[in-house]
């Protein structure tokens, strides 16, 4: 390892943490990593795969690929795939050839791309695997324990900046429904002293058009609020 080839990673590893703490939407957060990891590792393709909710299927979440058959992969199952071996046994996953490692599920498309080796490393938050970031070359190539760490390094911070930015949208998803109750409530309130209307009778008056009209509940808040509001300043 020279000097260089140290300070690029080091250099990597800063701009990493530097992406995954800037206000960008988290998909362009994963675009910018796979991109710099693809750099500095000097791989054909990159690519992030995440799991679904239930958590036997990865999909494609960034890749710096340009492929449409890359990009039209489909899912994988997890007890099926290399990258799902990656993230059931929680460890890296290095195989010399896809082309000729019979587990491998897209041999035409590795023969088509170019595709030799692959590092797969599980992205880890809280000892639990999130999903795999997987690093290909064009030629054979036996990954170092260096590389290995650098990338395992940069998955462990994209798993952080996922978790991170889940919490914020369960914040803001809480925020607004907050907001929506507030509204909601008032307008109740408004429809049970103007229309003499129960409180159930009432939601269920403003749930009915909320379906009908295919608005949300506070739109339909908001309405009630303000149609009485101006009959009320008359």
């Amino acid at each position: 390892m020279t000097k260089r080839s140290f300070r690029k990673e080091i250099e990597t590893l800063g701009k990493v943490s530097s992406t995954i703490v800037s206000e960008m939407y988290l998909e362009d957060i994963l675009k910018i990593i796979v991109a710099m990891t693809a750099e500095v590792m000097g791989s054909k393709i990159c690519s992030l795969m995440l799991l679904n909710e239930k958590g036997d299927e990865l999909q494609l979440a960034s890749t710096q690929s340009l492929s449409k058959e890359y990009l039209s992969k489909p899912n994988v199952k997890v007890g099926q795939s290399i990258s799902g071996r990656a993230v059931s046994e929680k460890k890296p996953i290095i195989i010399i050839d896809v082309k000729k490692d019979p587990k491998y599920m897209f041999p035409e498309i590795a023969k088509k791309e170019n595709l030799c080796s692959m590092l797969a490393v599980p992205l880890m938050l809280k000892g639990k695997a999130i999903g795999v970031l997987n690093c290909y070359t064009s030629k054979k190539h036996k990954f170092t324990s260096r590389e290995i760490k650098l990338v395992s390094a940069v998955g462990n911070q994209v798993a952080i900046a996922i978790h991170n930015r889940k919490l914020i949208e369960e914040k803001e998803s809480l925020t607004t429904k907050l907001e929506e109750r507030k509204f909601v409530e008032r307008a109740k309130g408004i429809l049970m002293k103007e229309r003499g209307l129960s409180e159930d009778e009432a939601y269920r008056k403003m749930r009915k058009q909320s379906m009908d009209s295919r608005k949300s509940m506070k739109e339909i808040a908001e309405a009630v609020i303000m149609t009485y509001g101006i009959k009320s300043a008359q």
